[in-house]
């Protein structure tokens, strides 16, 4: 008859040492994941600073020097110059120099009577500052106006109003560009609750630009009458 192999139980020393070289394993293999993240990490951080010091400042700077060109040249009255390297800037470059070019150029155009071009140009235009965005939204409703397209021209009239965030010297300016455009189109409700608005909450702005605010709105209720 065959005897039974009796297992020897394991002991509890024995279940601590297991358990320690367990626990040693995962530390050495949490040692190699944290060692490929940082590896990672490192690689990522090289990749970003190169590209800042070897590429990004160096076309920074380059495209600063070349609006400082076009500026100089604005400067001694030479707008057609300053304009054509205003375009090319704003067509070529991607910082911030190239940003502003885009709305010089919109500037220029639209001065020179070229409201689809300008019109093309502001449109490219990134807003960065709450007074000078609204002024390039107005920009965009100068353009639409003159190109009769009054529709969208009351978006970007809009647009401008709400960018100033209630400057009290631009807001009821863009709001007076406003009500002109709703007067063309004959929705002159529109138009007296714009005169109102201006009564109400900016009742210096027409004393300041020598308006009288209260005349049109007068004249707008008579119009909404009819």
């Amino acid at each position: 008859m065959s005897k039974k192999i009796q297992e020897t139980p394991e002991t509890g020393l024995d279940s601590v040492n297991d358990s320690l070289t367990a626990m040693t394993q995962k530390v050495q293999d949490n040692k190699k994941i944290i060692m490929v993240c940082s590896l990672v990490v490192i690689a990522i951080a090289a990749i970003v600073l190169a590209y800042v010091y070897f590429f990004r400042n160096p076309g920074v700077q380059k495209q600063n020097d070349r609006i400082g060109a076009a500026d100089l040249q604005l400067a001694q009255g030479n707008d057609s110059t300053a304009m054509v390297q205003y375009m090319a800037l704003a067509d070529e470059g991607s910082y911030d120099a190239a940003n502003r070019a885009a709305l010089q150029s919109a500037i220029l155009l639209y001065q020179d009577g070229k409201y689809e071009d300008a019109l093309k140009y502001v449109e490219k235009y990134s807003v960065k500052d709450e007074i000078i965005g609204a002024g390039a939204k107005s920009l965009k409703g100068d353009c639409l106006v003159n190109l009769d397209r009054l529709d969208e021209a009351v978006n970007a009239f809009k647009d401008a109003i709400s960018t100033s965030n209630a400057n009290p010297a631009y807001t009821p300016f863009f709001m007076m560009k406003l009500a002109r455009v709703y007067a063309a189109q004959g929705k002159h409700n529109e138009e007296a609750g714009l005169y109102e608005e201006i009564v109400r909450d900016y009742p210096l702005y027409g004393q300041a630009h020598n308006i009288d605010v209260e005349k049109l709105l007068d004249r707008a209720r008579l119009q909404a009458a009819k």
